[in-house]
């Protein structure tokens, strides 16, 4: 029935056993990586022709016109009392923050250096889900999100030649607004279930997202190429609303803290997608920190997770 949240307990994967829940979780987490890792290099493109407030908030505007068709749609219930609070937490940290901030740092950090540095956001999420879902990661399972992390931090300060620039900082912002969207997210979606979650933290922010982008477009025009409008609907309908389809889903029935070093991997997809659409060039640094994060995503699939 529409009003039963494919996020339930009693959804027929709850059945299937802790390792086929956990690795459908991986699966379905490994599917909105693949769609979030075009993002920075997408958001590059569109940074030519738009604004960061045009991009970043734009775009959650036209995911949000289609959200509120698919909820109407689907006959989807509306959110109770308690599911409310996180639905503005959601939108805060993944339709407003991570989107805006992102496509600021995007106009001075190449999007294979951004890559990087967003390899720090699966420890991050996975801090958010200790303090939010009480997940409590290993000691060993720490000890190896850390090491990647303090790959990332070094990987920064060496591009910024010791020390963090604008766009690497707004980046790491971006990762802690991610990080705890990603975490209450998780949760709600035990209750409202994992695309409904997206679609209605969508809808409930572009009322107040429609003024500043407003008066973007009335200052900045909507003049753009071809390259950047197509990179803009990428962001809009992939990123902002479709990656979170499988992605929602994926922390929910696999564990915040365990799915979410499958974003490691984005590091290396997004540093290849620059590459390929870019034609950012990928030295031997940038690929070495990238390979030693994502090393950790092997050694932290096997660390205990409570």
């Amino acid at each position: 029935m529409a009003d039963r949240p494919e996020g339930a307990a009693s959804d027929t994967a709850d059945a299937d056993g802790p390792l086929r829940r956990e690795a459908k979780g991986l699966l379905l987490g490994f599917v909105g990586v693949a769609i979030f890792s075009l993002t920075l290099p997408a958001t590059r493109i569109a940074v030519v022709d738009f604004t960061p407030v045009m991009i970043g908030l734009g775009r959650a505007i036209l995911a949000a016109a289609v959200a509120a068709t698919i909820l109407l749609a689907t006959h989807q219930r509306l959110p109770r009392r308690g599911e409310w609070r996180s639905l503005v937490v959601v939108a805060l940290g993944v339709v407003l923050g991570f989107p805006l901030l992102s496509a600021w740092a995007m106009q001075t950090v190449p999007a294979a250096h951004g890559g990087v540095v967003l390899g720090i956001l699966p420890l991050a999420t996975t801090l958010a889900a200790a303090v939010l879902l009480r997940e409590r990661p290993s000691a060993a399972f720490w000890l190896v999100a850390l090491v990647g992390g303090g790959a990332v931090v070094a990987f920064s300060l060496l591009r910024g030649g010791g020390s963090i620039g604008p766009g690497h900082l707004a980046l790491l912002a971006s990762v802690a607004c991610a990080a705890i969207g990603y975490a209450e997210g998780a949760r709600l979606t035990r209750t409202l279930g994992g695309w409904q979650v997206i679609c209605w933290a969508l809808v409930i922010a572009a009322p107040f997202l429609a003024v500043p982008v407003g008066l973007s477009l009335a200052e900045h025009g909507m003049q753009g190429s071809p390259a950047s409008w197509g990179a803009f609907l990428y962001v809009a309908l992939f990123s902002q609303l479709l990656g979170f389809f499988a992605w929602n889903r994926g922390l929910a029935i696999g564990g915040v803290s365990r799915v979410s070093q499958v974003q490691l991997l984005q590091t290396f997809l997004t540093i290849f997608a620059s590459a390929v659409l870019l034609g950012e060039a990928v030295d031997a640094i940038t690929l070495g920190f990238a390979v030693f994060v994502v090393a950790s995503v092997a050694l932290g699939r096997r660390m205990p997770v409570r």
